[in-house]
């Protein structure tokens, strides 16, 4: 596995310097069926030859996805659009099967081309029909990611009711319903033993084998965080996609409330020392993943999911609607300088919130994630444990 996935990034990145450089002189790119021939090529010459050691497939959907990452570089529809970048040893480790492979949960194997059969943690059953396989790593484990696909009815919420989310840093979410779910912060709780480690990376020689040791050392840390955020982001969203049929969230452009305010050589950014600190909870909190969990949950479940426009959420009083920056008078006491209502400003921006998808929904504005609108074709993926 080691050596597929090495093939599959040396291949992404032999491939991405091509077309880099073709960029550079102004040449068309490279696609899909140019680069298939190139690979060709690489796999009968001396220097390259360690390829054929690897079945062609996963080697033909690293080329597939480095065309799809192009062409979603240059789409101006994408919110993220930029160049793909090299892929680094150890921090990319993953192939993907389009067809070629079995799965037997009976006894719980699955065949991988090349490889053979391998078995994995029976975490949970696999349903429909199996399109593809990726084996990835992640820490010191392999994960085998199933996708399916099959049918299933059309199914109605169980509850009636409509709620406001206001996303912040104190509390993490606060619902219109004045409930609020309390921060994990899982990166803040390991920080500074994840800093103490690092040092002590620092001070071995690259590359020898206590290095290689202290890199795991950091490496698990990393993953017990991200699991640490990812169970709390799993439950927080189960919770209240169970509770509600419609939940309205704020449409935040993460990305640049978490951009750096260091500035430039000729011009010096403000209170860089603040805003670094506020951009490490922003990241800590998982807002966007929280949401993505929140549109698939409420899709599976007959909800809905809607956005609404963030802008003065938390300086616009519920009752009179007045706007004003004074009517926030710290971070979490709110008093309206027209009317003098008062209340915790992340309770005033999750009503807000509430206010703002009502007013969409009687416009009548198609911005939901609905799965009254979707297909009748269930997609799955079922990620597994990879064991000896």
């Amino acid at each position: 596995m080691v050596e597929f996935a090495g093939a599959n990034w040396f291949v992404w990145n032999k491939a991405l310097a091509m077309n880099l450089f073709r960029l550079e002189q102004k040449q068309p790119l490279l696609w899909y069926n140019e680069l298939s021939f190139w690979l060709k090529l690489w796999k009968s010459s001396e220097d390259y030859g360690f390829l054929k050691t690897v079945h062609s497939q996963p080697l033909q959907q690293a080329l597939k996805n480095l065309e799809k990452a192009f062409k979603d570089g240059f789409d101006k529809k994408q919110p993220l659009k930029r160049i793909p970048k090299f892929k680094k040893k150890g921090l990319s480790d993953s192939f993907r099967y389009p067809q070629g492979f079995k799965l037997e949960q009976e006894s719980s194997k699955v065949f991988l081309p090349k490889i053979g059969w391998v078995k994995y943690r029976n975490s949970r059953q696999v349903i429909g029909d199996v399109k593809n396989m990726t084996i990835s790593r992640k820490g010191g484990y392999w994960y085998v990611s199933i996708q399916t696909e099959y049918e299933t009815e059309l199914k109605r919420h169980s509850s009636t009711s409509m709620i406001g989310v206001d996303m912040g840093v104190t509390r993490f979410a606060t619902l219109s319903d004045g409930s609020y779910v309390e921060p994990l912060n899982s990166f803040r709780k390991l920080s500074k033993k994840l800093a103490f480690e690092q040092r002590k990376l620092s001070k071995k020689v690259r590359f020898s084998a206590n290095w290689k040791k202290q890199k795991q050392i950091i490496t698990r840390l990393h993953e017990r965080i991200a699991n640490a955020r990812l169970d709390f982001l799993h439950k927080t969203s189960t919770e209240i996609s169970k509770n509600h049929a419609m939940v309205v969230v704020e449409n935040l452009k993460i990305g640049n409330m978490s951009k750096s305010a260091k500035g430039s050589v000729e011009k010096h950014g403000k209170n860089v020392k603040a805003k670094s600190g506020l951009n490490k909870s922003i990241l800590d909190q998982g807002w966007g993943m929280f949401v993505s969990f929140l549109e698939y949950k409420q899709a599976c479940s007959g909800g809905d999911v809607l956005k609404v426009n963030p802008q003065y959420t938390s300086q616009t009083c519920p009752r009179c609607q007045h706007v004003s920056r004074d009517n926030r008078k710290s971070q979490s006491a709110f008093e309206c300088t027209e009317c003098g209502f008062k209340a915790n400003a992340d309770l005033v921006g999750a009503l807000n919130v509430l206010e703002r998808g009502h007013r969409l929904l009687a416009c009548g504005v198609e911005t939901l994630v609905s799965s009254k609108k979707q297909e009748p074709v269930g997609s799955s993926n079922t990620n597994l444990l990879l064991t000896a």
